[in-house]
This record gives C-alpha cells, structure tokens and sequence, in this order.
C-alpha cells in the first residue's frame, strides 16, 4: 500500500485534452488512484447513487465552446447539482461553476462584498445596447457574459461605433445571449494582478504584462486596437511563454490577500484564481475577474519558486480521505 492508498478513486472531470496532464502526470507518480471523466462526452441517471469516486474534482472549462463543446458546460450545471444532493464531496462544485460561467455573476459578488469593479451594464438585446451603454464612458468593452481565454470581447472606442455595429448585427452576446458592456479602464503599470488560491487559502500572485509591439491593455484581456473596434486575443497562461506574455511573481498586500479570499468564500471557490488592476487615471484597486479553473502558470517552478501541481496533489488527497 502507498501513504496514499484511497477506498475509491478521486475522479476529475475535465473537457481540455492537454491543459491537465501536468495534473494527471503528479498522481500518476505519486499513484494515487484516480479516475479521468471526459465531460465532452458524458451520461449520467439522477437515480443513481453516485459513490464510486472518494472525491470529484470538477476541471470543466468555460472556453469549452470555443472547442465545440459548449453542450458540455449545462450539461455540467446539472451534473454538479445531482452529486452535491447527494452529498458527494465536490472540489469547485455547482456554486463556483455558476460564477465561473457568469461575468454578470461575478459582478454581482463583488458588488456584494463591496468591491470596486470596471462599471457595467447586463443586458440580452443586442438591439439596446446603444442605448445601455449611454451612460458608460467610452471605449467600452463588450463581454459574453459566458467567456473564457478572453473570447468575443469586442472593444468599441465610441458610441457611434457600437451603435454601427448593433445596426448591421455584427455584435456575438455568446452562447446564452446575454453580454456585459463594460468601462475600458487604462491599467497602471502595462499589468494586471492575479492571485490564485488553493483550498480557500493564497497560493501565489502573479504580474502578467503585454508585450509593448503588439498589444494594447484593457480591464480583463489584451486588445489590438483598430477603427473604433478591435477584438481581443486570447489570453492563457498556461500558454504564455509562447503568446510573448511577460509574467512575474509579487507578493499582494495583506488585505489584497484577505479580500481574495473573501471572493473565493463567497464564490464556492477551492481552487482558483481571481483578477484586478489598477485604474492609472486614480489609482483605484479594481477587480474584473474570478475564474474557477484554475490553468497554474506555466513555468511555474522558475516563476514563482514552487511547482503548484505538488500543492493541489496535496489537497485532493487531503479533502479525498
């Protein structure tokens, strides 16, 4: 038997084929008994009693329709709700996966908890968006609500310019129609702030800047910049050593710290990170993003000092015994 011997299996429920085989790769060496469920393609019967696995851990990703699996992001919803009433014990479960799948959400949890966020509009009418946004000081960034690597964000530097494009129906409000315009805010420092968490607890923080040739900053992603509007790239950081991403370990202030995981409380969040800046015209701490998968940096040991992998293979045993 190994220190790690379980009764039964931790399953992980992922969608993305390669974003977890660091993951897979650590419980393999340390074998620890583990069970791959590939959301893309999965049943379940809500009569069953669901007590094959010693812990769930759920890795689904909003981005997965980018992939032609947005199916699999509902089906989820709904997967997530029939294990915890069954009180199976779910690490990021149906409250988290609702945050992590709704930027209307996410503001409404900082809000909530009395945090400055990039002022916003919700709505479900590409056709009033113009006059949603009256109020909103341009450029604005339109958001799906349902996002993901920074998919369809769409920045539009007047309001002329967001009304040409309701007009001739160019606008994507995402797979459930409903989009947030949002407050471009100019961020201090060419960098945003994210802090990941694990277990509830700070893991680390990191500084990511744009590379000064090709990217212009906005609140959540990196954006080329065009005639009034400009569609944002993707942004990962699992990936960004090859996207020309510049990123840096720095240790947040302690209510910065306190504040995260407040956010991850209220969220549901066990691993996690979540995202701020800080507005350059004022100085202002904003925060813009909570995202419950968790992709580590990559390069993680040279960057911040640690392998993340190491701590989470620690947790999930830990919460599966």
């Amino acid at each position: 038997m190994t220190p790690f011997q379980l009764t039964k299996p931790i399953g992980v429920f992922y969608e993305h084929q390669q974003w977890f085989l660091p993951l897979f790769n650590k419980l393999n060496e340390r074998e620890i008994p583990y069970v791959r469920i590939d959301a893309r393609k999965h049943s379940y019967d809500p009569h069953s009693v669901e007590d094959e696995y010693s812990l769930f851990f759920n890795r689904m990703s909003a981005s997965a329709y980018l992939r032609g699996h947005g199916n699999a992001i509902f089906h989820t919803l709904g997967y997530l709700a029939h294990l915890e009433r069954l009180d199976v014990p779910v690490v990021n479960g149906h409250r988290s996966f609702m945050i992590e799948t709704s930027k209307s959400l996410q503001l409404s949890l900082f809000e909530r908890l009395g945090l400055r966020y990039p002022r916003s509009i919700v709505s479900n009418s590409p056709k009033e968006i113009s006059k949603a946004a009256h109020d909103l000081r341009f450029p604005v960034l339109l958001k799906p609500n349902i996002g993901g690597r920074g998919a369809g964000i769409v920045r539009f530097d007047s309001p002329q310019a967001l009304e040409h494009a309701a007009d001739k129906a160019l606008l994507d409000f995402g797979i459930d129609q409903t989009a947030l315009i949002q407050e471009f805010v100019p961020i201090r420092g060419g960098h945003i702030m994210r802090i990941e968490i694990l277990g509830g607890k700070f893991l680390y923080a990191i500084k990511v800047y744009a590379t000064e040739d090709n990217f212009n900053l906005c609140p959540a992603e990196f954006c080329q910049t065009g005639d009034g509007v400009a569609a944002l790239d993707e942004m990962c950081l699992v990936d960004a050593p090859a996207s020309g991403l510049q990123v840096e370990a720095f240790t947040p202030q302690p209510e910065m710290i306190r504040t995260v995981e407040r956010v991850a409380e209220a969220a549901g969040i066990d691993v996690g990170g979540v995202e701020c800046l800080v507005d350059d015209r004022d100085g202002t701490l904003m925060y813009y993003d909570i995202n419950a998968l968790s992709n580590f940096v990559a390069d993680a040991t040279q960057v911040i000092g640690f392998d993340p992998y190491e701590r989470l293979a620690d947790y999930l045993i830990r919460r599966a015994k």
